[in-house]
């Protein structure tokens, strides 16, 4: 497939999550994206399950080379510097203040290169008092109003993924994209702020949405009631989800999957707004019900009838349904270093070709003598 961002060059000097995500991205797309990393160490998720190689920082880092420099040193700060002014993006998600005093500042950078796009991405911003507090994901879930949705109320602890992480990551990307867009006119560079604050309460705007148009405060079930969406356990101690929204016809669908049409008179289900109210209820009449099939048998009933629903897979079993098989999200990598690998492509198709080649996420290093060679070419050539 074409990559799309093939002529432009990103510069990304980011750590953990939300930098990294932010270049993934744009990388994704065919952008020659520059991992500039610390000797020795380099990014602190290299190391997250020890090594230089966890999964945590596979999952941000494919498509891109690696460069070890040492900002201290100022032969590598001129490499870097040389590598910003043929540059169209650089992202840093470090805490407010650091860059300028490591000397990436926005001002620094834009000397060398005013069309840059200087992406700048933080936990709570810029300014405000809250601009030096250290953030990660689940701090800004919480701040967000975000984390409430997620918590089981009941033994509250904190589930799921980095979901504030990767959501400013994608943010971040979109907001770099418009500035490039923009550029193409203007000719002039941008600076670009973020933070996870910011990009996680514009996630959540339906909470707030509600509150503000209605009052309502939403928790953990407000949605699931509302668009009628079930989790239930089959006979094979296997998951199924089901998602009926408000067209009456998946309702009915279900009746007649599950042989309980005789619930389409009971009161409390006859009408959507009574299943909403009594929605415990109908979790307790459909759960055993359930369990008396497998998974298999329960969505070869649901299907025939056109229930929404699909099987709540684990990791292990997504990717090999056949709607996965068949749009080819499993793709494999080779490193000639770490060996084969398997991630997940981008989700985009152009001109309906999906782009089925990933890079392998880099080693350490791995490209700093390419990189190093291609300045002295550019400069006498």
């Amino acid at each position: 497939m074409v990559k799309i961002l093939k002529d432009i060059r990103v510069i990304e000097l980011g750590t953990y999550i939300t930098g990294p995500a932010a270049a993934m991205h744009l990388a994704d797309l065919g952008a020659d994206v520059i991992k500039v990393e610390r000797p020795e160490t380099g990014d602190p998720f290299r190391a997250f399950k020890g090594g230089l190689y966890s999964p945590h920082y596979q999952t941000y880092n494919r498509n891109k080379r690696s460069i070890a420099l040492d900002t201290k040193n100022a032969d590598d700060m001129a490499v870097l510097l040389d590598l910003v002014a043929g540059a169209d993006v650089f992202i840093q998600n470090f805490r407010p203040g650091v860059a300028e005093k490591l000397g990436v500042g926005e001002k620094d950078l834009h000397k060398v290169n005013p069309q840059l796009i200087y992406c700048a991405i933080s936990g709570f911003g810029q300014s405000g008092p809250s601009r030096d507090r250290p953030a990660f994901d689940t701090v800004a879930q919480a701040a967000s109003g975000y984390l409430r949705l997620l918590t089981p109320p009941a033994n509250p602890r904190v589930i799921g993924p980095a979901i504030a992480d990767a959501v400013t990551g994608q943010y971040a990307a979109l907001g770099i994209m418009a500035a490039l867009l923009e550029r193409v006119k203007t000719g002039k560079g941008r600076r670009l702020d973020i933070s996870m604050l910011e990009a996680m309460a514009h996630f959540n705007l339906d909470s707030f949405t509600h509150y503000y148009s209605v009052g309502e405060v939403m928790g953990p079930l407000s949605r699931p009631v509302v668009s009628q969406s079930y989790t239930f356990e089959c006979s094979d101690g296997k998951w199924i989800a089901i998602h009926m929204s408000s067209p009456t016809k998946f309702w009915e669908g279900l009746l007649e999957a599950t042989g309980q049409q005789a619930l389409a008179t009971d009161p409390r289900f006859s009408e959507r707004l009574e299943r909403i109210k009594h929605q415990d209820d109908l979790i307790k009449v459909f759960t055993p019900i359930f369990q008396s099939d497998t998974r298999d048998a329960w969505c070869d009933k649901l299907l025939a009838h056109e229930v929404p629903h699909s099987p709540a897979y684990d990791s292990d079993e997504a990717l090999e349904d056949p709607q996965a098989k068949h749009l080819k999200l499993a793709v494999s990598t080779h490193h000639p270093e770490m060996g084969d690998s398997t991630t997940v492509r981008a989700p985009y198709s152009f001109d309906h070709e999906p782009d089925l080649d990933v890079l392998p996420p880099p080693t350490l290093d791995q490209h700093g003598e390419e990189i190093r060679n291609e300045l002295k070419r550019s400069k006498t050539g």
